[in-house]
This record gives structure tokens, C-alpha cells and sequence, in this order.
């Protein structure tokens, strides 16, 4: 089982606020080399429904984090876990 991280979003958007997120979550994980894979579901039905399976919500939207076949959270979870200093712990990487 591949317990990589995967970081599902879009890369078509006319959100604003969505495109900041995703660039934040890219850029933190950049910078604190973190290795994660990226699965942009724009266009890729296969790779929505996937995300969606895996977070237990058929409406759920980008930017999504899994580990494996595990939903980690979305960005209101990883800032959180930023800004307590437990971001290796949300990312279940310790």
C-alpha cells in the first residue's frame, strides 16, 4: 500500500480564495521538503470521485489531503496543524 502524500486540487478555478489555499499548502510542504504527490481533478472525473470517496463526501471540494487511502483534511485542518506546530502529526509522517 502506497502511504504517500497526496495532495488533490484544482487547477481550474475562478475561486480566488481556493487558488491561495492550494498555493499554501504547496508552498509549506515545498519548504519543510516534505515529499507528496499532486492530483489535479480538473477535467479528471476519476480523480474527483476518488478524493470525494476517500473524504466520505460526494460534494467535497480542493484542496484535499490523504495519506494513502487515508483522508488527512482539507486546509482549514492543515492550518490548523500548521499553527500548532504539529504539522508532522496531521500528516501522520512521525
Amino acid at each position: 500500500m502506497d502511504d504517500k502524500i497526496t495532495l488533490y486540487y484544482s487547477s481550474v478555478s475562478s475561486n480566488l480564495e481556493l487558488k491561495k489555499r492550494q498555493q499554501k499548502i504547496m508552498m509549506i510542504l515545498d519548504s519543510k521538503k516534505i515529499d507528496y504527490d499532486k492530483v489535479d481533478i480538473a477535467g479528471n472525473d476519476a480523480a474527483k470521485q476518488k478524493m470525494r470517496d476517500l473524504m466520505g463526501n460526494q460534494t467535497g471540494l480542493p484542496p484535499r489531503l490523504t495519506k494513502g487511502e487515508t483522508d488527512l483534511g482539507g486546509y482549514d485542518e492543515f492550518e490548523d496543524a500548521v499553527e500548532n506546530g504539529e504539522l508532522l502529526v496531521f500528516l501522520k509522517l512521525n
